[in-house]
């Protein structure tokens, strides 16, 4: 590639190419196995387990797959929170030769029939709570080996006892008897070899990971990412923490689901790479929780979204614990508001920074240096290495527009997807034939690669003919003090077409009026970007990462008109 204007802002000798080696992905756990074999590699409920275990229980995983059957290419979902039976079953089943789709686990039979039906998977691996939902589904699927796992069967010893028996005695109750054929996780590992299956792929065309994206605008596809894509991203986010962490030294924070794609990359496939170790955090909405683990464990690095942010330093337990060991975040999925990075640097004594990605591209692409005094905030920052940029016309995506010109943000470089499964049209409508790839954010870049995010298309409310990006509105109404998340939308309105509107979570105790909120916006921005009616919400819908869901808000508007 290159030289790019960007390349010059890169800090701490960050090199503007990457390079990946001719090897699958899970060479990578190979690698911290033999280099680190005694590093804890994975914490989850008391349990620690070491690369050298995991390692083990990885190649046990993979030749299990390869007893039932599963052969290259297959396809092997994944519909489990995050524990270490995620870890073990997406890197045995890659040495197996498969193909993993991760799941979301609170899929409804529905959802779980199109991710089933659309890959074709032929093996799952869930935990006892989703087999009722994959029981639903079965007779419509191709699934011919359900593999099911507790919560507790990689817990420590008194905690597997007291979650059998009485954490989780009421939920057991709902939980239906196997039928017969199906397989209990621990004996499914349990008489394998410890000695992974001899598969040859071609990392370059070989299928790693099916990625569902989030379905916010639909029937959600199946992004094709290639072992080299997600080895390519785990290079390129390395390259840029690289002069301020070292390998085997850091502790990560998986709090973000792994099976979605930003969690999966940046929280566990990066500290694998990495021989670091990870704390698995099942449910991230246990605030409390994830604070004591913070304070107990001391990790060094949080891949974090803005409303998770929030939560932390909103918390009513946030002085108790010391949470001052993070050194660094990045945020991703939303944007992460000035007033976010703020107040979470002041509870954590880190440096938290904005990036941006998607599914598509495996999925980072741009981040903010990893410098208070470089960073930009309200930016997503510049392109990462090895990845190319540009802002494109809204009608003509052939036209390249000159830099502080608002269009289409579009990306290329080694982590973008092969396309969608089974969707060719979808594919050639994002993907151009020399890789290009059209994300669908209305974005602007300043002449030194600086990308600002104005918003997503789909969003863009046309008020009286102006247009209004709620993106412009949210970061203005994160400032009120007695505002703790918002979101904005627009709804019809019989004068302009379309009017502003914002529902708010509020700070604890606290009440606000329309005329409070439009007195604070307007000292702040265009009168014709005033929300004209607000809604205070205890909650915002989101995707299972953290990312509000603005779709869901205007359907429930529509259902109520």
């Amino acid at each position: 590639m290159e030289e790019r204007p960007w390349h010059k802002h890169y800090v701490g000798g960050t090199p503007t190419e990457i390079e990946i080696d001719d090897r699958p992905l899970w060479s990578q756990l190979d690698d911290a196995i033999e280099e680190f074999p005694d590093n804890m590699a994975v914490y989850y409920e008391g349990l620690e387990m070491t690369y050298s275990e995991v390692g083990e229980l990885v190649n046990r995983a993979a030749n299990g797959f390869a007893k039932l059957g599963v052969k290259k290419g297959d396809v092997v979902a994944i519909m489990l929170p995050n524990t270490p039976q995620f870890v073990i079953a997406y890197f045995g089943a890659l040495k197996a030769g498969a193909i993993v789709t991760p799941v979301n686990p609170l899929s409804m039979p529905k959802e779980l029939r199109i991710y089933l039906q659309d890959t074709g998977a032929k093996t799952i691996v869930t935990l006892n709570y989703f087999y009722k939902i994959v029981n639903a589904v079965r007779e419509e699927s191709s699934l011919e080996n359900i593999i099911v796992t507790a919560a507790w069967d990689h817990m420590s010893a008194i905690k597997r006892f007291l979650a059998a028996k009485l954490v989780y005695r009421k939920e057991m109750k709902e939980v239906p008897p196997l039928v017969e054929g199906d397989i209990e996780w621990l004996d499914f590992l349990e008489d394998t070899e410890p000695v992974p299956p001899q598969i040859e792929v071609d990392p370059s065309k070989q299928i790693a990971v099916y990625q569902f994206t989030g379905g916010t605008t639909g029937i959600p596809k199946a992004a094709m990412l290639t072992h080299d894509n997600l080895k390519a991203n785990c290079a390129q986010c390395g390259a840029w923490m690289d002069w301020m962490a070292e390998r085997g030294k850091e502790l990560f924070v998986a709090a973000l689901p792994l099976q979605h794609i930003f969690g999966q990359t940046v929280s566990m496939n990066l500290s694998m790479s990495w021989g670091c170790g990870m704390i698995l955090v099942p449910d991230p909405r246990n605030i409390k929780h994830l604070l004591e683990l913070i304070d107990k464990l001391k990790p060094t690095f949080f891949p974090i979204v803005a409303t998770l942010a929030i939560s932390i330093y909103s918390s009513e337990h946030v002085e108790e614990y010391d949470i001052t060991s993070l050194k660094l975040s990045i945020a991703g999925a939303m944007a992460l508001p000035a007033e976010v990075t703020r107040r979470f640097e002041e509870a954590t004594n880190s440096i938290i920074i904005e990036g941006y990605g998607l599914s598509e591209a495996s999925p980072v692409t741009h981040a903010n240096p990893l410098d208070k005094e470089l960073r930009k905030i309200g930016s997503i920052g510049l392109p990462f290495p090895s990845t190319d940029s540009r802002i494109v016309d809204l009608d003509d995506r052939s036209k390249v527009l000159p830099p502080g010109e608002v269009g289409e943000l579009s990306v290329w470089g080694p982590q973008v997807m092969q396309g969608y499964h089974n969707r060719p049209d979808e594919t050639g409508d994002v993907l151009t034939k020399d890789g290009w790839l059209f994300t669908g954010d209305i974005a602007k870049m300043d002449e030194d690669g600086w990308t600002y995010i104005v918003d997503r298309k789909k969003d863009l409310i046309n008020a009286s003919g102006y247009k209004v990006w709620p993106r412009d509105v949210e970061e203005v109404l994160f400032e009120h003090p007695k505002i703790q998340e918002v979101a904005v939308i627009g709804v019809p309105d019989e004068v302009r077409g379309e009017t502003v509107k914002a529902y708010l979570v509020l700070e604890p105790a606290e009440s606000i009026t329309l005329e409070e909120v439009r007195s604070f916006a307007k000292e702040k921005m265009a009168v014709y970007k005033v929300p004209t009616d607000i809604e205070v919400v205890d909650t915002l819908p989101k995707t299972a990462v953290g990312k509000v869901l603005r779709r869901e808000l205007r359907e429930q508007e529509e259902d109520e008109t």
